[in-house]
């Protein structure tokens, strides 16, 4: 009687932990899906705003990067089953996650090698890391908000991508020990762009960063620096981000 009981249970508990893997295996098929089909809606809003950014497409890359990356890591729990609608999303404390139209757009913007040091400001949740993470094999990111930067950290480390290096500091002044940058991506506006950053960018280098005023026009606007370091700029469409803080 105490073997049948035995058995009993054991079939019970396999019985549960076969269906808790079998719940997470579609949970995570579902889920590859709507990033597939949320690529596809990007690509339809790249080709009816071509005209602002001067391409009918983003690179394949890019693109492969976002079908990969499971931006639903990357969300709040109570946001999870909106993680892959084309908007932004709370992650706390006033901040959000990027439109994914909007990553997909700046990231392609920097033209990226896989040799690439790609700098990060405003790592938010961790998901802009995660996409650059999947294009470069440095990525530096910096987060002023201390409890939003440790849980980006956990959030890359529990993904995969913990060789992304991840500093808690005033995103304005950049980050000059691991200058100088091939990109440098801004997550949030600032009202001009911070001297530290051209310094820190690379001659031949891209940056992309929102310029302007909370609640005015604000523009992406795409930084470059040629050989000589002479600095370009233009401005690709309007947005909305939230502000870059700090002491400056």
């Amino acid at each position: 009687m105490k073997r049948v009981k035995h058995l009993i249970f054991w079939l019970v508990v396999i019985g549960i932990i076969l269906l808790l893997f079998s719940s997470h295996v579609i949970a995570e098929d579902s889920f590859r899906q709507q990033r597939h089909a949320l690529v596809d809606i990007i690509k339809a809003g790249v080709v009816t705003t071509r005209d602002y950014l001067n391409q009918e497409a983003l690179d394949e890359p890019v693109l492969d990067a976002l079908r990969k990356v499971p931006r639903h890591e990357f969300v709040l729990d109570a946001e999870r089953p909106y993680a892959y609608q084309n908007r932004p999303l709370p992650i706390g404390h006033g901040q959000t996650i990027s439109q994914p139209y909007i990553v997909a757009i700046m990231t392609d913007l920097l033209k990226l090698k896989k040799t690439d040091r790609v700098l990060e400001i405003g790592t938010g949740s961790g998901y802009q890391a995660a996409i650059l993470a999947e294009l470069v094999d440095n990525v530096y990111t910096l987060e002023i908000i201390e409890p939003l930067a440790k849980q980006a950290a956990e959030n890359l480390k529990r993904t995969g991508y913990d060789t992304v290096h991840t500093r808690t500091g005033d995103g304005y002044y950049g980050w000059e020990e691991a200058a100088p940058f091939d990109g440098i991506i801004v997550t949030a506006v600032a009202s001009h762009i911070p001297p530290p950053l051209i310094k820190q960018l690379k001659p031949g280098g891209r940056m992309i960063i929102p310029v302007g005023a909370q609640f005015m026009t604000q523009y992406l606007v795409l930084v470059t620096k040629d050989a000589n370091e002479k600095i370009t700029t233009r401005q690709i469409l309007p947005v909305s981000f939230v502000p870059l803080t700090g002491k400056h």
